[in-house]
Parts: C-alpha cells; sequence; structure tokens
C-alpha cells in the first residue's frame, strides 16, 4: 500500500509540474502589438478612460465633455457635454448609468448607458474630485476627491451623497473586490486604503515600501492581488488581504493606469514615456516583465477589454514645450490640434 501510494504521488508530482511548465511556455508565448490607430481629434487634453463591455463603448474624458466611440471602428457615436474638468467615468451596468466626476465643477454628471443622455448632475461636498468608482453590492458610488483628501459616497438608486470617508492624504485610482471592499491609491503617502463599501469605513492601510507616488491600480481578485503602480519605475504586487508585499517590477515612467487580464494571468502599465510594461503572474508569489511594448509618447492612460485582450490607450502628438514661469513652473508641451488618437493594443493570434 506505501510504494502503490508512492508511486501514484510521483505520477501526480510529474502531471502536475508537467502542466506548470507547459502554462509558463503557453505565457511566455504571448505577445502584444499595435493592432490599430483611431483618429479621433477634437479639442481638450484627457485623463482617464472607461470601457463599457455591453455595448463595445470607450469613454474618453476630454476635459469639459466625454467622448463616446465604438471600441471596434473608432467610430464616434456620441459626446457627454458639461463635464467641467472631467476626469473619471464610472459604470453601473446593473442600473444602466454611467457617472462622471467633474473636477472643476465639484459635481458628477449621471448619463444612460443606452442612449447616453444625461439624466442628472449631482454636486458633491468634497472638493476636485477625480477617480470615481461604482461597487454593484452596496451599489454605492465612490467618488475620491484630490483638493479635499476625501471620498463622497453617493447611492446609486437615490442619487444622493450619503456621507464622506476622511482620507489620510490625496487619492488615486481605485479597484474593488468580490467581497466589496474598495481599494485606493494615496498618492502623496506611498499607501493604499482598505474600505468597506457597505459601511463606507475605513478597514486597514498598507504601506507599500521604497515605491512613491502610486497611481493607477489594478487587482488579480481570484488570488488576491493588487498591483499598484509608481512613479518611481515600479509595479508593487501586494496581496490585498494582508498587504505584503510580494513583488516590485521595473516598468516605464510616468505611468498613470493599471489594468489585469485573470484569463490571460497578465497585468499592464500604460506608462507615459510610451510604453506599455506587460507582466506575467507565473504563480500568485512569482511575476516577471513579459514584455515593454513600444506605444507613443504621453500615453499614460488605459482602458481594457478582457473578453477580446484588448488594451486602449490615448495619446496625442505635441509641440515645444513652453518656458517655466512663476504661474507654471513645469509647463507641458503643447498640444498638436486634431491629433488626438486611441492606439489599440491586441493579443498577437
Amino acid at each position: 500500500m506505501h510504494i502503490k501510494f508512492l508511486i501514484w504521488t510521483l505520477v501526480g508530482i510529474y502531471l502536475l509540474s508537467s502542466y506548470v511548465a507547459q502554462a509558463a511556455q503557453s505565457t511566455e508565448s504571448l505577445k502584444f502589438t499595435i493592432t490599430n490607430r483611431y483618429n479621433v481629434g477634437g479639442e481638450g487634453g484627457w485623463d482617464l478612460l472607461t470601457f463599457d463591455t455591453k455595448h463595445h463603448h470607450l469613454f474618453i474624458s476630454r476635459s469639459s465633455h466625454v467622448q463616446v466611440i465604438d471600441a471596434d471602428s473608432g467610430k464616434m457615436v456620441g459626446d457627454i457635454p458639461d463635464t467641467e474638468g472631467v476626469h473619471g467615468i464610472a459604470l453601473a451596468d446593473d442600473l444602466n448609468l454611467g457617472f462622471t466626476s467633474n473636477g472643476k465643477s465639484n459635481s458628477v454628471t449621471v448619463f444612460d448607458l443606452t442612449t447616453l443622455d444625461v439624466v442628472e448632475t449631482i454636486k458633491i461636498s468634497g472638493l476636485g474630485p477625480d477617480a470615481i468608482l461604482y461597487e454593484p453590492i452596496s451599489k454605492h458610488i465612490f467618488v475620491f476627491n484630490g483638493h479635499s483628501s476625501n471620498a463622497t459616497v453617493i447611492d446609486a438608486i437615490t442619487r444622493k451623497e450619503i456621507d464622506t470617508i476622511n482620507l489620510p492624504g490625496k487619492p488615486e485610482l481605485a479597484v474593488r473586490n468580490h467581497a466589496g471592499n474598495i481599494f485606493v491609491n494615496i498618492e502623496d503617502k506611498n499607501e493604499i486604503v482598505v474600505i468597506d463599501s457597505n459601511t463606507n469605513k475605513i478597514l486597514k492601510t498598507f504601506p507599500i515600501g521604497s515605491s512613491e507616488e502610486p497611481s493607477g491600480l489594478a487587482i488579480d481578485k481570484a488570488h488576491n492581488r493588487l498591483f499598484s503602480v509608481c512613479a518611481n519605475n515600479k509595479m508593487v504586487v501586494l496581496d490585498s488581504e494582508t498587504g505584503r508585499i510580494v513583488s516590485e517590477l521595473a516598468i516605464g515612467s510616468s505611468p498613470d493606469s493599471a489594468a489585469f487580464d485573470p484569463n490571460l494571468g497578465i497585468a499592464f502599465s500604460s506608462n507615459g514615456d510610451g510604453t506599455l510594461t506587460i507582466i506575467k503572474e507565473n504563480d500568485p508569489e512569482h511575476f516577471s516583465v513579459l514584455q515593454n511594448l513600444i506605444t507613443q509618447k504621453g500615453a499614460r492612460t488605459m482602458a481594457y477589454d478582457l473578453d477580446k485582450h484588448r488594451a486602449y490607450l490615448v495619446t496625442a502628438s505635441f509641440g515645444e514645450t513652453p518656458p517655466a514661469t512663476t504661474e507654471h513652473p513645469k509647463p507641458r508641451p503643447a498640444i498638436i490640434p486634431n491629433s488626438f488618437i486611441v492606439l489599440v493594443v491586441s493579443l498577437q493570434p
């Protein structure tokens, strides 16, 4: 009996190791490439973008309005006006509603996901709303306010502000897990805050080690892993339950968005230096850089289509950088008119 058990144990170990080796080899062969460029044009800068899986729409914030394009063709299908200083777009598929965070007017615009018509505008108490997230279990909208270092909570059913969560610093992007917890990067404190979306209370805070100014954030919900991209060219992988730092990986400079594809076990960091860093999850404890894809300078924000394994990045062509002044000590280069584009990055067949 002991010999038979030993034999079957050895067979099981061999089969498992073969499976892991084949999976690793399969992952190694994954490559992404730019498959399309949509010439969108239009006025204004840009910030975050969001992908609507149901309607295959890409929502792009453009300073005072939100452009809506067909993600498969690049054709314009709508425009959401009067979103002054818009940063983020959150989607509530179960309510068929979208929500934008309007940084200059301290408001949230609510719109219909089918017709794209504006339903109403909600004035909020928070200052400088930036990232925004919908949590479907509690049906709460979380608006993260950069100027007041807090989060405004809106009931998505009544569309009324119901709570304010004071944060330890300036919030950046946020994600949620299956249990209804919210994770948000705190840029000026180099940490991640965990929020219970039902009670609207902070549960805990995780430091992110030597990394600086975390911005984009993604999550592997199945394995409880957070991917925080930081200004000092690092992606930090953390255990979302304990805050333990699992891995630190080199990425491009000036990142602003992150994404995770659970079917491929791949994490992404879109970087302003014109690269897309692609990280493979060998297993939940081990990660490695799979690819650094050349994109285009300024392509630092991203949305991801999980079904088609596509990343959408936005940028434009730039002119000369004006000289620094007292009012603008860090001037940005001028955007060449109508040069705004969407880059489509796809998995190679």
